[in-house]
């Protein structure tokens, strides 16, 4: 390559933002392709399992039940354990994510048993948009949320807190706190997890990066599922 002394270094590095944009372009969008393949499995397979009554009956009527509810939280902990990562390829790490969007589908079709089809469906559209505007606002920024992001774990596990004493107090009025502190904090994580997202690329790391993706989409997933339920625990019409 040829030296050319009229050529500034401005023009060079312009060059190279280039290519990073578009790289860094294709891995968000892969991050919110499967993200969004995952929303879809899980409101198929959740209204699917309520739209067949001895299906539904037979998970809900029975113990099984509680092996559906808490399936998800196991297939977190086993299922994408940084062992478990390490050794599979992205496309794997791809169909494991669909996998479990599938598990996650059956705990939440007990949703539309508890509430009417007509707001859920509007509650998922406000979530929908809430998450947009959050997410364009994290890849956006030039505010560093990596405190904010710490601040809102500790909140998770607060209402985690929360929500287990409220089992045994139901309280009608911590249910609307924890909802509302919910909203809020799932919100926050949002916006910080793709800020992350966006920093944590890297140029030329191709499987690195695809596998990211994957695990940025299951991280905002998780954000997205967090945020309609805790909406619809405020907005949602009960039957």
């Amino acid at each position: 390559m040829s030296y050319d002394p009229y050529r500034s270094s401005t023009q060079t590095v312009s060059s190279k933002d280039r290519v990073v944009d578009a790289g860094l372009q294709a891995y968000m969008q892969s991050v919110y392709r499967t993200m969004t393949w995952g929303l879809a499995v899980t409101g198929l397979t959740a209204y699917g399992v309520f739209s067949i009554p001895a299906l539904f009956n037979l998970i809900f009527g029975t113990p099984l039940s509680w092996v559906v509810i808490l399936a998800p939280l196991g297939f977190i902990w086993f299922g994408f354990s940084p062992a478990k990562i390490r050794g599979m390829s992205s496309e794997k790490l791809r169909s494991v994510f669909i996998l479990f969007s599938a598990v996650m589908g059956l705990s939440m079709a007990m949703l539309f048993a508890i509430y009417t089809g007509a707001s859920i469906a509007r509650v998922f559209f406000i979530t929908s948009a809430t998450f947009a505007a959050t997410s364009l606002y994290g890849y956006t920024t030039k505010r560093d949320l990596t405190g904010m992001g710490s601040f809102m774990v500790m909140g998770l596990f607060g209402i985690i807190i929360a929500m287990v004493v409220n089992i045994f107090l139901q309280s009608a009025m911590m249910q609307f706190m924890v909802s509302v502190l919910g909203v809020v904090i799932f919100t926050g994580l949002t916006a910080w997890e793709t800020q992350r997202l966006r920093d944590i690329y890297s140029t030329g790391a191709t499987e690195a990066n695809a596998k990211m993706a994957v695990m940025g989409a299951l991280g905002l997933y998780l954000n997205f599922i967090n945020l309609f339920q805790f909406m619809l625990m405020l907005m949602g019409d009960r039957k």
